[in-house]
């Protein structure tokens, strides 16, 4: 028999999964406890549909992502900040900092926790910042530290 797995069974399959199990099994173990349903046509077309829509959801995320990614290489982003004698900043430019500036100066919303930044910046100069915006999609923000 035939049925589409509405929860995880171990040895059997994930969730969404449609499996060929015997019918002993399906009948006295997994619709009972509402583990599976009989796989109809009605179901099978659902599960097609559902799965169409989240791979259709990922190419459009995708472009999106890579859309962006090409307007933040473009993009310069000045930020400005005061220094001691010896040339090094009073505190430091973090990855908070690079996406407020993005924000206020070109509105592109960028999570602080998605720029790339292995140590806060303590001097200035021009800096390539790595963005991962999205799965296999990373972009570059070239940041200017001034004074």
């Amino acid at each position: 028999m035939k049925v589409v797995l509405l929860a995880d069974v171990k040895g059997q399959g994930k969730k969404n999964d449609v499996i060929t199990v015997s019918d002993g099994y399906a009948r006295n173990f997994l619709l009972p406890r509402k583990l599976a349903v009989e796989a109809d046509a009605k179901i099978l077309n659902e599960i097609k549909g559902r799965e169409e829509s989240i791979k259709h959801k990922i190419e459009v995320e995708t472009a999106e992502a890579k859309a962006l990614a090409a307007r933040l290489d473009t993009l310069l982003v000045k930020i400005t900040a005061t220094s001691g004698t010896d040339g090094r900043l009073y505190g430091s430019i973090t990855a908070k900092d690079v996406a407020d500036h993005l924000q206020s100066d070109y509105a592109i919303t960028v999570d602080k926790r998605k720029i790339q930044l292995a140590d806060p910046i303590r001097a200035y100069g021009k800096y390539d910042l790595d963005v991962k915006l999205y799965t296999d999609v990373v972009g570059k923000i070239h940041v200017l530290v001034c004074n």
